[in-house]
């Protein structure tokens, strides 16, 4: 018989789990199996952008819901993030902005005109209810999925919470108003030399672009539609600046453009990448506006040609963060986040039967499946011209005469003793040995009914 030992730890208290399993339930057999983590809060399908906004953070407990009747989660190590507080977030962004995020709401916006309009919020970026809330808990969940890799507590940690690339140090933008991805990208680079960041989504990566424009130490890649469309930056041309010059690249594409398409570039460009950068963690920002069907992306990807993404990071063997993005057909976010989930764990499920029925399935009509079809819309991107694309991109990365190095000092035992995350898993059990299935099952139900348990602090 084996004792697995689980602690939650609650405010004031510690509660500890022992589940008792026979040893042949346990054993992990293949080495090569992906530790994932995935960070979700319940809150977050709460928050409202308002009346006829595209933006609909219920799709991400639409994609946790699909999950959980799917039974993904049991090859999960679930937890939910602590929210970011005031100084993890001003790290990037400044304490005016963040200081405003705080204080205005809905309910006294009239004496913060001055500042809306300074700091972009009020049309595209509205202020809501619960924003500044709202941003603590997408952030939480990126830094906390920082903090888990950082510790080799995982190989892959997912945040379907995160993904918000357009905003700016002291700027909402495109929808977004805190840039998660960027408060990761600065919490991996403390104990990793290198960080490739990759963005899918239909719109230029702007912000993180942005940020790491003029450090070698971070190389972001964006594919998305370039044009007469937001945020209008991500020319072939911009490269980076200073020490960060050639760090920066990006794949301008037109519309229509299909699995096998994207593909015939994606791969080449990123394996040069690969070999070129050899990055040390890799943070993939999913943003399933570039699927086929979406209501602002003109792409005609399905959920195949995007999982393609995925499937090659995973392959590579280094720490892997995957995060959401943009998405405006909710039913097609789901879908797309769910079966990325079941790509990091090796576990793609079939599509030959109906969804598993779960409190969103009506939105799922007509045909109730996991996959979409394709299009028939004209694919703009002619192999002529991705091949010139292609070719100017790795023409570049060829000018990189080697990988860039900094001086790393040795980290202690127990410097990240203390986990930006509540621990809703195996965090403290054999790592080659798998919980009983009833265990987990009871854990899904603290993670998806938080309200009925006590909320519970950061955890060791």
């Amino acid at each position: 018989m084996l004792t697995i030992t689980v602690k939650l730890v609650a405010t004031g208290a510690e509660t500890v789990a022992k589940e008792t399993m026979n040893s042949h339930n346990g054993p992990v057999k293949e080495h090569g199996k992906r530790r994932v983590a995935y960070y979700y809060d319940s809150n977050i399908g709460n928050y409202y952008y308002g009346q006829g906004h595209v933006m609909k953070p219920h799709r991400i407990r639409m994609t946790h819901h699909l999950l959980l009747n799917y039974g993904v989660y049991r090859d999960l190590e679930v937890y939910r993030p602590f929210p970011a507080t005031f100084e993890e977030m001003t790290r990037f962004h400044s304490e005016e902005y963040m200081s405003f995020l705080k204080c205005a709401s809905p309910d006294n916006l009239k004496m913060y005109n001055k500042q809306m309009l300074k700091f972009n919020v009020g049309e595209d970026c509205p202020l809501f209810d619960g924003l500044y809330e709202f941003c603590q808990l997408s952030s939480g969940g990126s830094l906390a999925a920082a903090v888990k890799l950082n510790k080799r507590k995982a190989d892959i940690a997912i945040n379907w919470m995160g993904g918000l690339h357009h905003a700016k140090k002291s700027e909402a933008s495109g929808f977004c108003y805190t840039n998660d991805i960027v408060l990761g990208i600065l919490e991996l680079l403390k104990y990793h030399k290198r960080v490739l960041y990759v963005d899918i989504d239909v719109h230029h990566g702007d912000g993180v672009e942005e940020a790491f424009y003029t450090t070698d130490r971070v190389m972001t890649v964006s594919f998305h539609k370039y044009g007469d469309f937001f945020p209008g930056t991500g020319d072939l041309k911009d490269i980076g600046a200073g020490k960060g010059r050639l760090y920066s690249l990006n794949v301008p594409l037109k519309d229509g453009i299909t699995d096998d398409a994207y593909q015939s570039i994606f791969k080449p460009v990123m394996t040069k990448v690969m070999e070129r950068f050899q990055p040390c963690a890799v943070v993939l920002q999913c943003g399933a506006d570039s699927l086929n069907g979406d209501r602002l992306g003109p792409f005609n990807l399905t959920l195949r040609g995007h999982g393609e993404c995925v499937k090659f990071f995973r392959a590579q063997n280094i720490p892997l963060m995957m995060v959401g993005g943009g998405g405006y057909t909710p039913r097609n976010v789901a879908r797309c986040w769910t079966y990325e989930t079941t790509l990091a764990v090796d576990r793609e499920v079939p599509d030959v039967s109906e969804l598993p029925y779960n409190d969103y399935f009506e939105y799922f009509g007509p045909n109730y499946r996991l996959h979409i079809d394709p299009s028939s819309a004209t694919n703009e991107n002619t192999p002529e011209s991705l091949r010139r694309i292609q070719e100017a991109v790795i023409q570049n990365l060829e000018k990189l005469a080697f990988a860039p190095s900094v001086q790393m000092q040795p980290v202690p035992e127990d410097a990240l003793k203390v986990l930006n995350d509540t621990s809703l898993g195996q965090d403290m059990a054999d790592p080659d040995v798998r919980l009983h299935r009833k265990f987990t099952d009871g854990i899904m139900k603290i993670v998806n009914y938080p309200n009925r348990h006590t909320r519970a602090s950061r955890c060791a």
